[in-house]
């Protein structure tokens, strides 16, 4: 039997939403997740879970950790729901619950790349299995990367930080003011600092959180953000986009 307080180190600064439309066992499985990640929420549909996916990310700026989805919901079930998350963010770590009569839908999302299934009814020990597995998962990532999305703190210089959970970009020491737009900029491209943005990874990242930015404005935007961080943080490849550039010691 798994060990809460072993889980508990693992999740407590995680979040979760869970995807089901069944009110009890969504209500009821919401408070057992409650004990266990420091921010739950849940969506009584595909549609509805979308809708506060991307509410999340505009007021959190950053991605729910793990995403958990029954399959059969009504207006988008959980296939189309996890293909639109991933649309969003290729990299989400995705959790279904199925019932036995799911096994058709079982292929395309374990070729979507969905983490692993939960069988109905939930035998609630091993649903905490498996999310200790993906909680463990996240923190070996952000142990071998220090660019992945479980690192608050991403160090650009010796006196420069940016930190993705409060938004605030400290150079020696002073504040800077960030716009909107730049932090949304900043969070994308130190989610994964070294890899290349192209102008239309930044485009289609921008429209999922209903905002709009042109390639021109993109350049505008990288210009003044490039006055607020240290020299060269910012790289732009000619013709295909951005990448964030850490300077280690």
């Amino acid at each position: 039997m798994l060990n809460s307080k072993e889980l508990l180190a693992r999740t407590k600064g995680l979040s979760i939403l869970f995807a089901e439309d069944h009110d009890d066992l969504r209500d009821n499985t919401r408070e057992i997740l409650k004990t266990f990640f420091y921010q739950v929420d849940s969506a009584a549909n595909g549609e509805e879970a979308i809708r506060k996916y991307k509410e999340f990310y505009q007021t959190k700026f950053k991605h729910y950790d793990i995403i958990l989805s029954d399959i059969q919901m009504p207006r988008i079930n959980g296939v189309e729901l996890v293909e639109s998350i991933y649309e969003i963010n290729p990299d989400q770590i995705v959790i279904i619950v199925s019932a036995y009569d799911d096994s058709k839908y079982l292929l395309p999302l374990i070729n979507l790349g969905i983490e692993q299934f939960i069988k109905k009814p939930i035998d609630y020990q091993d649903l905490l299995k498996v999310l200790f597995n993906a909680a463990k998962k996240l923190g070996t990532s952000e142990t071998q990367n220090s660019t992945s999305k479980g690192i608050s703190q991403i160090k650009l210089n010796g006196s420069c930080t940016f930190n993705k959970d409060t938004n605030i970009l400290l150079v020696n020491g002073n504040m800077m003011t960030l716009t909107k737009y730049e932090i949304i900029f900043l969070q994308l491209i130190s989610d994964k600092i070294g890899v290349i943005y192209s102008n239309e990874d930044i485009t289609n990242h921008y429209n999922a959180l209903n905002e709009s930015l042109d390639i021109v404005n993109i350049r505008k935007l990288v210009s003044k953000l490039r006055k607020k961080l240290p020299e060269n943080s910012i790289e732009s490849i000619y013709g295909i986009g951005y990448r964030m550039i850490p300077i280690l010691h």
